[in-house]
Parts: structure tokens; C-alpha cells; sequence
């Protein structure tokens, strides 16, 4: 998980409400259409089974005909919300059928924060505590299997291709053990400012990596690896070992969060260059 140490003090979203957020009635489907501006990309309200439930999720893809391959976004602690709806649109512009899953649905539909939200108050911070308790690595196991399997139904996706996962934050873990759940499908992974990728524990997402059959970036926060610099090189040991292609490099000056608008560390600069790195990934490994 993030550590609450180094995460961006305040995020502000002044879109994040339910009422903005714009809650459907969704059809006997399973999917409810939201009309945009981007008249490119086709965004829906999807729900998907998994074998806890029904995760509410949102699906992206190019309006123009076509197959495409796809992608997971695992979104950072704060889950589902307009800025993931941003990145997932941006990317399905750029040519990939997109999956941004709700973290928690087995408590809450998302959003699950409105407003602004502050990490050095406590009262805020309690918040997340019984959702992040909700997201355990059997569960996710579980949960990216059902994701997969999702983006492979749906008729814009092409499964000749392989596919890609990215995540941010605690995401970052999520995609580790979202490869290792279906190795034969995923065929890339990103992190992003990824907390707890290396840890003591036995269920560590790095001892995942040999299960693997992607090529992976990792994108560091400078002050993650000032806090934890060793994890970078423990990294890149597994990644060798395993016989994994792998970029990872520590953004000098981008602190934990730099890539997420509306944090209060966003760095523009920085995160157009992860972006830029994460398309040019996707093209090498999903093709």
C-alpha cells in the first residue's frame, strides 16, 4: 500500500462529488453510456462479475471501428474518479480498449471520496482505512482474473494482442499480481510511484516477477527512493533474475503522486514523460 508519510498532503478534485460524478441507472446490461465532449472515444459505466460480487467499473475504447488491444488502469488509494476517467479516455484516444476498476466495491461504489481530501488529517485518512482492509492479494488474484476476462468479451478488443496493466500508487502492486493472475494474456506492466512493490513478506509483488511473462516500467518518486532507496536495485535484481525486460528510473524532484492532476505534487513536465514512456511500452510489448 502507499505509505501516508510520503504522499501528497492534499488532493482536490472539484469535480468529485456524486452529483458531478454523474451515478447511472444502470440498463439489465450491465452498462449505462456517458455522453462526452471527445467525440473519439466511447465511455461506459460497466459493471463486472467477480467472485466477490459486482465491481462498478469504467470502460473506454475508440469510437472507430476496429480491434484494439487492451489494458487494466488500476487506479492509486483514492480509486475510481474523474481524473482515472481522464487518463482512461486519453489512453483509449491513443488506440487501447480501457478497464478502471473501482478498488473497492466490495464497500463502496465509487467515488468514495468527495471533495477534497487531505492525507495529514487523520480524520481523512481514517477514511480509507476499512476500504484499503477490502484489498487483499487473494483478492486481487481473483479480481484481475475476472478484469482480464472482461476486457477479452468485449468485441472492440483484440485478443491476438497481448495485454497491458498500469497502476498508480498502490496500483502499483495490483499490476505485479494482475501479471502473475494471467501471465498468458499480460504482456506489459507500468508502475506508477507503485508503494510496497518490495517487502519483507513472503506474498511480496516483486517475488511474483519469474511468474511473469511481461516487460515492465517503473516509474520512482524521488522522495520514495530517498525514503527506500535499496528498492529500486532489488527490483532490477528480480527483473534480471527473472530474465524480464525492464526500465526503472527514479524521476529526479517528481515526488510520490507527480502523475495524478489534482494532487498537490503533480508535476506536468514529468508526467507528460511518464506518459510518453508508458505509450511507447504498450507499442513495443502489445504489438
Amino acid at each position: 500500500m502507499c505509505d501516508d508519510d510520503i504522499h501528497p498532503g492534499l488532493v482536490h478534485d472539484p469535480r468529485l462529488s456524486r452529483r458531478a460524478f454523474g451515478l447511472l441507472t444502470v440498463a439489465a446490461t450491465g452498462v449505462a453510456s456517458v455522453a462526452r465532449a471527445d467525440d473519439t472515444v466511447e465511455e461506459k459505466d460497466v459493471e463486472v462479475k467477480t467472485a466477490d460480487g459486482v465491481a462498478d467499473a469504467a470502460l473506454f475504447y475508440p469510437k472507430a471501428k476496429g480491434k484494439y488491444p487492451a489494458v487494466l488502469l488500476w487506479p492509486d488509494v483514492m480509486s475510481l474518479r474523474p481524473v482515472f476517467r481522464d487518463m482512461g479516455r486519453r489512453l483509449a484516444s491513443a488506440g487501447y480498449v480501457v478497464l478502471v476498476p473501482n478498488l473497492y466495491y466490495r464497500v463502496k461504489k465509487a467515488p468514495v471520496i468527495e471533495g477534497t481530501f487531505n492525507f495529514a488529517n487523520p480524520d481523512d485518512r481514517a477514511k480509507l482505512t476499512p476500504m484499503r482492509a477490502s484489498v487483499t492479494p487473494a483478492g486481487t488474484f481473483k479480481d484481475a482474473e475476472a478484469y482480464v476476462a472482461f476486457l477479452d468479451a468485449q468485441p472492440q478488443t483484440d485478443k491476438g494482442k497481448k495485454i497491458g496493466v498500469q497502476g498508480y500508487c498502490m496500483g502499483g502492486p495490483l499490476s505485479f499480481r494482475t501479471a502473475a493472475a494471467a501471465p498468458g494474456r499480460i504482456g506489459a506492466v507500468a508502475t506508477f510511484h507503485g508503494g510496497g512493490l518490495v517487502t519483507a513478506d513472503a506474498d511480496s509483488p516483486h517475488l511474483l516477477i519469474p511468474k511473469t511473462h511481461a516487460s515492465y516500467l517503473i516509474e520512482v518518486a524521488d522522495n520514495d527512493d530517498q525514503k527506500e532507496p535499496d528498492v529500486k536495485d532489488k527490483l532490477k535484481a528480480a527483473f534480471a533474475e527473472a530474465k524480464r525486460p525492464a526500465q526503472v528510473e527514479v524521476f529526479a524532484g517528481a515526488a510520490h503522486g507527480w502523475t495524478v492532476k489534482g494532487s498537490q505534487v503533480y508535476n506536468e513536465a514529468a508526467a507528460e514523460t511518464a506518459w510518453a514512456n508508458l505509450l511507447a511500452l504498450y507499442k513495443k510489448a502489445l504489438g
